[in-house]
C-alpha cells in the first residue's frame, strides 16, 4: 500500500511530498492514520545526515499521534478507534536482559527506530511519522489519555520521555532541588514534569527574556549562566541536573552547582563533543555524569499517564507539511516555543 508522506531523498534537499510504500500488517500490528506529528531535533539531523547513518529516501517523524484505523488477529491491547501514540522506537530483539526488564531504548542488539532503522519482517527501511500512517507492532503503541490536546501531546512521545525517565530513575521526589539546563523542546518538559513532582526547580539559561516562561511552566528559580555571580549563588545547591542543551558548551559551571553526590544527566546530543571538564569537583563531592537515552515503553505509558492526571502538555507551534524547512531553519536559531508540531491531517499533498 502506498501512503503519502514527507520525504527527505538527499542531505542537501529539502524534504518533499512523495509516496512510500507501507509494509504488510502482521498479526501484533496496529495501523494508525496519523493526525499529528512533532518536529524533534534529530528530525533535521537526519534529514541532513549530520550523524552520517541516514538512509535516504528517508521519512523522519516520531513523535506520533492518531487513531487506530485496524489491527492485526493477535492484538489485545488495542481496538479500532483507539487514539495512541507511537515514540522512537517500533522494535526491539524482546530476548535481552534489557527488554526482559522494560527497559527496550538499551536492546543489546539495538531497538528498531521509528524510521531510518531495519523493518525485521521486510528488510526495507522503517519510515516514520512526517506520513498519512503508520504501522507498529502494539507493544510500541502506547494509549493517550482523553483530557489532552492531541497537538501537545505529541512531544511527549520523545521530549516528554526523555526527561521523564532519568527523573524516575534517580527517584525524583518532593523537595528534591532540580536543575534544568536550556528551555527548549526537552527543557521545557523537565521544567514542567519536575515541578509536577513536587521538585524545587532552578532553570539555566544564557536568555533573560526566557525567565517569564521558565516560571509559567514550574521554575521557583531563573538562573542566567552568562552571570558568574549568580552562577556562584548556586555553587553546591542541587541534587541533579538535566543538561537539555544539544551543543558543546563548558560542564564545569554546572558541576560546580551540585550538591555532594549529585548527577550532571546529559540528555541532549551536541554535534560535537562537549569540552572536557574538570575532575576535582567531581572527586572530592563525588559527583557523577551520565547520559541517558529516552525511555521504555512501560515508562512513556506511566509519563502519558502522569501527564493525563496533571494536564500536562508541549507548548507547541502548528505548522503544515509544506513549513517543516522553515520549521528547521527557525529550529537552528532556537526560534520555536518549544515544539514544531504537524498538522498531518490539514497538510496539502
Amino acid at each position: 500500500m502506498k501512503i503519502n508522506a514527507l520525504v527527505a531523498f538527499h542531505s542537501d534537499q529539502p524534504l518533499k511530498a512523495g509516496q512510500i510504500e507501507l509494509r504488510d500488517m502482521q498479526a501484533d500490528d496496529v495501523k494508525i492514520e496519523i493526525l499529528f506529528c512533532g518536529v524533534c531535533h534529530s528530525d533535521l539531523h537526519m534529514a541532513r545526515n549530520e550523524w552520517g547513518v541516514s538512509r535516504y529516501p528517508l521519512v523522519p517523524g516520531h513523535e506520533i499521534v492518531g487513531n487506530v484505523v485496524a489491527v492485526g488477529d493477535n492484538v489485545t491491547k488495542f481496538s479500532v478507534g483507539d487514539t495512541v501514540g507511537v515514540g522512537v522506537m517500533v522494535d526491539s530483539c524482546r530476548e535481552c536482559h534489557f527488554c526482559r526488564h522494560h527497559q527496550e531504548q538499551y536492546c543489546e542488539a539495538g531497538f528498531t527506530p521509528t524510521y531510518n532503522g531495519t523493518d525485521k519482517y521486510t528488510g526495507n527501511t522503517t519510515s516514520g511519522g512526517y506520513a498519512q500512517h503508520v504501522i507498529a507492532d502494539q507493544h510500541f503503541v502506547v494509549t493517550v489519555p482523553d483530557n489532552l490536546a492531541l497537538n501537545a501531546v505529541a512531544p511527549l512521545l520523545c521530549a516528554g520521555v526523555t526527561v521523564w525517565s532519568p527523573l524516575q530513575h534517580f527517584n525524583i521526589k518532593a523537595g528534591d532541588r532540580v536543575g534544568v539546563v536550556g528551555l527548549g523542546g526537552l527543557g521545557h518538559m523537565a521544567v514542567r514534569l519536575a515541578s509536577a513532582m513536587g521538585a524545587e526547580v532552578t532553570l539555566f539559561t544564557t536568555s533573560p527574556a526566557k525567565g517569564v516562561d521558565a516560571r509559567r511552566l514550574g521554575a521557583e528559580h531563573v538562573v542566567i549562566s552568562r552571570d558568574a555571580a549568580q552562577m556562584a549563588r548556586c555553587q553546591a545547591s542541587l541534587d541533579i541536573i538535566l543538561d537539555c542543551v544539544s551543543a558543546p558548551h563548558d560542564l564545569d559551571p554546572y558541576l560546580n552547582a551540585l550538591k555532594t553526590n549529585g548527577q550532571l544527566v546529559l540528555v541532549g546530543i551536541p554535534d560535537q563533543p562537549h569540552p572536557s571538564p574538570n575532575v576535582t569537583p567531581m572527586v572530592f563531592r563525588r559527583l557523577s555524569i551520565t547520559g541517558t537515552s529516552i525511555g521504555s515503553i512501560q515508562e512513556t505509558q506511566q509519563m502519558l499517564n502522569f501527564c493525563g492526571q496533571h494536564n500536562i502538555t508541549a507548548d507547541v507551534e502548528m505548522i503544515l507539511g509544506d513549513e517543516v524547512e522553515t520549521a528547521f531553519e527557525r529550529m537552528l536559531t532556537s526560534d520555536v516555543k518549544y515544539r514544531f508540531v504537524i498538522d498531518m491531517q490539514k497538510t496539502r499533498w
